[in-house]
């Protein structure tokens, strides 16, 4: 790999810029070899990645250390990307949107500040992992549970922050942040809601403070580097249940989304609900080439032969209820009245009370057994998401899946979607799986996303996160008023951070040709 440079930055500038750093926090924790920034380059990118390579890396272990870098950064107008773990997995990992960024690297910053009890939350540094948390509270036998994502190698709060999602009562993990720490653009330091009080007593308990509330302006932004933040645990329930449904038919999408929408909007059923095809289930623990070996996309005689072996339906969802013993047994009688007679068989419920093994329970536990989908092709895999917000209809919810089941056969790509249902809306998770070995998987994966992007725009349907590669196309679709909001983001960066230090580009801020572009520096 050739060395590269920031962006209009000369190489005398960026040595000058890498001694300052060193100088900040120790040579070893500034790595610019080639080993080095090869290993911050996406692992599932479209092609070699190098269109999002790094010029250094810089890895701090404290606020103080964070605040430095961001002013020598402002000095030398070297651009930082911060990540809390690198693991993003999907949407670019720890790879900049803007080739040539420096990866500010959060993950020694990995403390564990406090937990309380009873008041069910904690105070996180953002390298702070799934693991580890879940680890602490294990070891020291602490009745709160944690949400965790389907892949938990990522930090809590980095993950929080893109407003990623779990499975729990707690699964909207942006909503459990409560109270942040952030260094701004220029190298200041503020705290967000009842942290803007000196020796706060609430500030984990109550998340707006006096006037307005800024924590929503640090998330999918790039307008501050969040070095502490609290988070919302689910204090242990006295009973959880859950029962995995399989629905046979592509159409039953439509009456049983409906149900399962009710369910969740009256908080019968708490956590977002999953509702996923074959592909989604299949690729877990096994490849396409066990299934089929020809061209073209799966045939659907196909897949009815996979969920015969698997035991899948052609939609599957798992639910879990939490509460008290009486509300919970309630709710499996409930589910039984709607689901049982649709299906004509019973419900095998998985029932857990307090002292039962842990592994029966509902709560989440960090895996990262999701990602073994991205072996289905075969070869060096990857995977993208498209995942459009939709409002909570059946037929709506149907009637789209069979649109992009048809686009994704047409060009021969594996159908795998799924519903994600939240206490208002449905996401339409489309996972485009491919192999990083086959350039004509990898184009159709590129054409699949963009037409998928497009498609979504024109019946309303807004995507809620996105991939460094696709950033501004997403940012793009948000057009009303002429991209009024857009401009908005723009002028709030540009007053903030007038020299676009903090991760240009990021969902589409602080582009080349906005009020923050950064001219060519001597």
């Amino acid at each position: 790999m050739a060395a590269l440079l920031p962006n209009g930055l000369s190489d005398a500038a960026f040595t000058k810029a890498l001694s300052a750093l060193r100088a900040a926090v120790g040579a070893q924790w500034v790595l610019n070899s080639d080993s080095d920034r090869q290993s911050y380059i996406d692992p599932y990118a479209l092609g070699d990645g190098m269109d999002h390579d790094c010029a250094a890396i810089v890895a701090p272990a404290s606020v103080e250390e964070v605040q430095a870098i961001v002013r020598i950064a402002n000095q030398f107008k070297v651009p930082l990307w911060p990540v809390g773990r690198g693991k993003n997995l999907g949407y670019g990992a720890a790879s900049p949107a803007e080739k040539g960024n420096v990866i500010l690297d959060l993950s020694r910053m990995n403390r564990i500040l406090d937990v309380n009890v009873q008041q069910a939350n904690c105070l996180l540094e953002p390298g702070v992992g799934y693991f580890d948390l879940f680890r602490h509270l294990q070891e020291k036998k602490l009745p709160l549970w944690m949400s965790v994502p389907g892949n938990s190698w990522g930090s809590v709060v980095g993950n929080a922050l893109d407003r990623g999602i779990g499975y729990t009562p707690y699964g909207d993990h942006c909503e459990q942040i409560c109270g942040m720490e952030v260094v701004l653009p220029d190298g200041s330091l503020v705290r967000t809601g009842m942290g803007a009080m000196e020796g706060s007593a609430t500030w984990q308990s109550y998340k707006y403070g006096y006037g307005p509330g800024w924590d929503q302006m640090f998330m999918q932004s790039n307008l501050g580097i969040v070095t502490k933040a609290g988070v919302w645990l689910q204090p242990a329930p006295e009973m959880t249940a859950k029962v995995e449904l399989a629905l046979p038919n592509f159409d039953d999408a439509d009456w049983a989304i409906d149900i399962l929408c009710d369910l969740r909007r009256r908080d019968v059923i708490q956590h977002n609900i999953v509702f996923g095809s074959p592909v989604r289930a299949a690729s877990t623990m096994s490849q396409r080439a066990d299934w089929y070996q020809g061209k073209g996309a799966l045939p659907d005689a196909v897949s009815e032969e996979m969920m015969k072996k698997l035991k899948l339906g052609w939609w599957n969802a798992k639910i879990s209820l939490f509460g008290h013993e009486g509300t919970v047994k309630a709710q499996v009688e409930l589910i039984r009245k709607l689901f049982e007679p649709r299906l004509g068989k019973p419900l095998a419920f998985d029932l857990w009370k307090q002292g039962d093994p842990p592994e029966k329970s509902a709560q989440g536990v960090p895996s990262t057994f999701g990602l073994q989908c991205v072996n289905w092709y075969g070869g060096r895999g990857g995977h993208l998401s498209f995942a459009p917000v939709l409002p909570q209809d059946g037929k709506l919810a149907l009637d789209y899946a069979r649109k992009i089941k048809a686009y994704y056969e047409a060009i021969g790509q594996d159908y795998y979607a799924s519903f994600t249902i939240g206490r208002r809306h449905i996401n339409n998770v489309s996972l485009i799986l491919y192999s990083r070995d086959d350039p004509e998987g990898v184009a159709r994966a590129n054409t699949l996303y963009r037409h998928l992007l497009g498609e979504a725009a024109k019946h309303g349907f807004g995507e809620y996160r996105g991939h460094i590669s696709y950033m501004a196309d997403v940012a793009s679709t948000y057009d009303f008023g002429g991209g009024a909001l857009r401009q908005l983001n723009d002028r709030v960066k540009a007053a903030l951070d007038p020299n676009n230090i903090i991760a240009p580009g990021r969902n589409g801020i602080g582009l080349p040709g906005s009020a923050t572009s950064r001219e060519v520096r001597p």
